[in-house]
């Protein structure tokens, strides 16, 4: 029943989690259906070789921003 609301009415995706400032997975409200921005920013299908991508863009890009905020913090 959740797949023919969507293929009627389209899918109504809600960011699940926020990977970078411009990568995020989202999640369609009715079918959990899960979706990712890929590299040339198309919403693409979240699957386990997608989820390893963001996992570990992930940890740079908190690494990253952890790394920036001690120089600040060095610097004041």
């Amino acid at each position: 029943m959740k797949n023919i609301y969507c293929s009627l009415f389209g899918h109504a995706y809600k960011v699940s989690k926020n990977i970078t400032y411009h990568v995020k997975e989202y999640k369609c409200k009715q079918c959990k259906s899960e979706m990712t921005i890929d590299s040339n920013g198309d919403f693409i299908p979240l699957t386990p070789k997608y989820r390893e991508i963001n996992s570990v863009l992930n940890r740079v890009h908190q690494k990253r921003l952890d790394r920036s905020q001690r120089l600040l913090m060095s610097n004041s």
